[in-house]
């Protein structure tokens, strides 16, 4: 019996397992799958909020602790495995993003550099990029994290802990609280544990049904395509009519991404290759003659307003969950994970925890 049983093998649940056993606490994590295949594998690994100024403070605040984290958590990775997520510091320029001038407050009010740049600055910085816009602004603190290798990372270093157990390919399929603690159901196994945390990110909501819990969180698909680029054909993240391209160290390069609703359906389209094709032409037109040489698509947890539910669930003895984060999981998950292993230990939060309380799915809400 473990002291802590995690659903989900994403990155929410693999850095909630990591904080908790760097605590001392022991932790089984369920997947119905294998580690770090769903949402958090498919996404893009831009360490920002696209347009941060259109989110509740309470979401920037997350972002905030986690952008300062990364830098350590990746060097730690790579110290204890020898996997380099690849956190690649390469700035996002924003081409015509909407409301210009509230941008530039926000920036001020978070301490974050928004700056408007000019023509001479983009031609310098991404000689590839397109001339079609009229403003331009320049966000240097913005990052880019290889989040297939950060989940690789993460679980090789999960599984070298004694305090660490790992149980995939099991579809959870009840989760009761017994009084002393939770017994989690599958198959025809049964795992028991003080306290259970919900981390399965789309699928949350199903799970957490039978507790009474009606948790606003959705499937919301997403494609992306893979241009085989050489190094060096842009250098920052550009973003514009909110789709955008992403520098790989290795020259390659990402476009994304859609926003679908399509239930549970992980199939990749052709219209959403067109789609993503021509936002990525109007970006970087040179991006005509380089192969796609990958598309895929994942199920982001949709969310109302996009901020995620971290904490106790409501009636539910001993059960918690961390989910919902939509477009910003890979983002939010090292500052998420941490509220969320603070509140189980009763250590000192690291934001007010009140406003992302699951207690509010009660409340009427409106979707993404």
């Amino acid at each position: 019996m473990s002291d802590v049983i995690v659903i989900g093998g994403g990155v929410m649940g693999l850095l909630t397992a990591r904080q908790l056993v760097q605590r001392g606490v022991s932790v089984t994590l369920i997947e119905k799958s294998e580690p770090g295949t769903e949402a958090s594998w498919a996404g893009g690994g831009i360490v920002s909020p696209l347009y941060p100024w259109n989110y509740v403070p309470a979401i920037s605040a997350l972002a905030s602790w986690a952008q300062d984290f990364y830098p350590q958590l990746v060097e730690q990775l790579l110290e204890e495995t020898g996997i380099d997520p690849e956190l690649y510091p390469c700035g996002l320029l924003m081409l015509d993003p909407p409301e210009f001038t509230k941008a530039q407050a926000w920036g001020k009010a978070f301490g974050k550099t928004v700056q408007a740049v000019d023509r001479a600055f983009v031609q310098d910085r991404e000689p590839a990029a397109t001339s079609a816009w009229q403003q331009a602004l320049w966000l240097p603190y913005v990052s880019n994290v290889r989040n297939p290798r950060l989940l690789q990372a993460l679980n090789v270093s999960l599984l070298q802990q004694q305090r660490f157990s790992l149980v995939k390919h099991a579809t959870v399929e009840r989760i009761t609280p017994t009084g002393s603690g939770v017994e989690v159901s599958c198959g025809g196994e049964r795992y028991s544990a003080a306290r259970v945390v919900v981390c399965a990110g789309a699928w949350s909501a199903g799970l957490l049904a039978s507790l009474g819990l009606q948790l606003p969180v959705v499937p919301v698909r997403g494609q992306m395509l893979l241009f085989g680029a050489r190094p060096g054909l842009i250098n920052s993240i550009i973003l514009k009519d909110g789709k955008y391209v992403i520098p790989r160290r290795d020259g390659h390069i990402l476009a994304g991404s859609t926003t679908e609703e399509a239930g549970f359906d992980k199939s990749t389209t052709a219209d959403a290759r067109a789609l993503l094709l021509q936002h990525a032409f109007d970006i970087v037109p040179a991006l005509r003659d380089v192969p796609v040489v990958q598309q895929w698509a994942g199920l982001r947890p949709g969310s109302p307003g996009g901020l995620p539910f971290i904490g106790a669930v409501p009636g539910a003895d001993n059960v918690f969950v961390n989910a919902g984060h939509y477009r910003n999981g890979l983002v939010l998950a090292p500052a998420s994970a941490q509220l969320m292993v603070d509140l189980l230990t009763g250590a000192t939060p690291i934001v007010d925890p009140a406003p992302y309380d699951p207690a509010r799915a009660r409340e009427p809400m409106e979707m993404i």
